[in-house]
């Protein structure tokens, strides 16, 4: 049986951004596009061009490789041509590969929201689609409120996706914007669409309002559609989009779909899912969810007791997939066995050779539980894994030792009478025989402590010179009186490459020190320094 394709669209960047906590900011929508697009997502959302600075940079150029690259937009405004609509020209101007115009496919919508016809409505989403094909882009077109809209009045609403599909929209996509759209509701509206429009064209964008998201987005495809579209870990606002983590295990492991779909995504790409899902909470410093399907902490974890037992026989009396498909591990909590083979993946992937049942990988091990016990993680640190993986093998030279340091703030008036706040920065490092003391002044007391740290390591100064901090992020890990501090730390040099760097410390300038310290000894090891 020829199995069909179904394509992922990925609008974290953009509809993910609307997550109650979360502002992302371009280092963070570039880091997260280069991960979708290295798993193999089709489309990357990067957000809304020419609504606010933050897109309209991000859009200055293509952010994906394999990806298309999608700007977001509103179809053209009622009342003007789609030459003088500021909205569509921002979209048709943007680096993009696609368009995904969204309209409103409600007619309660048309008049409450638009303050228009339903007449003038149909021809918005048909002169911007025609706009936009014309400039040679892919046009996909978000029917929003689409499923309310039906139940409202199915002839509207099929007449919005009808007019889209025939003015040349590669994709028409059934939203469920309020979220309250059940299961056997998606199935029989998707069917009764797909005979206006080829399930081939067809898509779905639910949220996950009664915690039905995923379920709907599988049941659209059981009914026709051949498109999805969702966040990484489900962002979204009010109570989230459709988890594409979610939805890519279910697609790839359950035979029901694996038999009959293709995706984009490889089995290599799904190896590396579950260290996606956590290094994109990292970066926008968020606890991972725990209990998270297929990549929570918790996803495969057995306490003791009979289940314990029953998994220590044989794991699949309780796992519905092996966890190390999906880059998981196993937990049985009564004796926490397991996790070598994670650990040799995760080496694999950061360029270490080492086969199965070489001792130094218990050794690695031991060692990444330690640490993770005092409040590192290296999901969203590879730089600092890295580091770590090369000291226990033996092979991180004493390229300096810093024998001190410390950092001044001063809150005081300045010349002009302004109250300002000033921080200084003291280091005191041994570069083999040589001593070498730097001071400087920096925009708070961790820029201090990274300028005068890399003011002067005497013959390494070359090799770092071109180093640049472009990200900082602190996540306190435990509260309370105690609280221990976690700080990431990104790095990128000339060559564009970028790491990034973990610290852990109840001292936050402590924890900036690890991590920038680890910075430049991973910049040292790849460029080849030697003693």
């Amino acid at each position: 049986m020829t199995r069909e394709r179904v394509y992922l669209f990925d609008t974290t960047l953009r509809d993910g951004a609307q997550t109650t906590g979360v502002d992302f900011s371009l280092e963070d929508k570039r880091a997260i596009a280069a991960l979708l697009d290295k798993i193999g997502i089709d489309y990357v959302e990067g957000g809304y061009p020419g609504a606010n600075p933050l897109d309209t940079a991000f859009f200055s150029e293509k952010r994906t490789k394999n990806a298309k690259f999608t700007a977001f937009g509103m179809t053209k405004r009622a009342g003007r041509s789609v030459s003088n609509d500021p909205g569509v020209s921002a979209l048709l101007e943007a680096q993009a590969d696609a368009i995904c115009f969204v309209a409103k496919a409600w007619d309660y919508h048309v008049r409450v929201a638009l303050e228009t016809t339903p007449e003038e409505n149909l021809a918005g989403i048909r002169d911007s689609v025609e706009a936009a094909r014309a400039k040679g882009r892919e046009v996909i077109v978000d029917c929003e409120h689409f499923f309310d809209g039906y139940k409202a009045n199915p002839d509207y609403a099929l007449s919005c996706a009808k007019t889209a599909y025939e003015s040349g929209a590669r994709w028409v996509v059934l939203c469920d914007t309020n979220g309250g759209t059940l299961p056997h509701e998606v199935t029989e509206i998707v069917h009764a669409v797909t005979k206006v429009v080829p399930g081939a064209h067809l898509g779905v964008h639910t949220h996950d309002d009664c915690g039905c998201a995923v379920a709907n987005s599988l049941a659209a495809v059981e009914a026709g559609a051949r498109h999805i579209q969702g966040t990484l870990n489900g962002l979204g606002e009010r109570c989230g989009n459709a988890n594409l983590v979610t939805i890519i295990g279910a697609l790839k492991l359950k035979d029901t779909y694996a038999s009959r779909f293709d995706l984009g995504i490889s089995n290599e790409a799904l190896g590396d899912l579950t260290h996606v899902s956590r290094q994109v909470d990292e970066i926008l410093n968020r606890q991972p969810n725990r209990h998270a399907p297929f990549v929570g902490a918790s996803a495969f974890a057995t306490k003791a007791g009979i289940h314990a037992s029953a998994v220590l026989k044989d794991p699949r009396t309780y796992e519905h997939v092996e966890p190390e498909i999906v880059g998981n591990e196993r937990k049985v909590l009564v004796s926490v066995q397991g996790g070598q083979s994670n650990i040799l993946a995760e080496l694999k992937r950061c360029g270490f050779d080492l086969e199965k049942g070489d001792p130094r990988i218990a050794r690695v091990l031991d060692e990444v539980k330690r640490k993770e016990s005092e409040g590192f993680a290296f999901e969203g640190a590879d730089a600092s894994f890295y580091v770590l993986v090369k000291r226990i093998l033996g092979e991180v030279p004493a390229f300096f030792d810093v024998e001190r340091f410390s950092v001044n703030v001063e809150r005081r008036y300045n010349a002009m009478g302004e109250l300002v706040t000033a921080s200084e920065a003291i280091v005191k490092v041994r570069v083999g025989d040589e001593v070498l003391i730097s001071a400087a002044e920096g925009n708070g007391p961790v820029n201090a402590l990274d300028v005068a740290l890399r003011k002067d390591l005497g013959k390494y100064q070359n090799l770092i010179q071109d180093l640049e901090l472009v990200d900082y992020k602190v996540r306190i890990y435990q509260g309370g009186s105690d609280a221990v501090t976690r700080v990431l730390i990104e790095f990128t040099d000339a060559t564009g490459e970028r790491w990034t760097t973990i610290g852990v410390s109840a001292n936050i300038i402590d924890a900036s020190f690890q991590a920038l310290t680890d910075s430049m000894i991973y910049k040292l090891l790849k460029g080849g320094a030697t003693l």
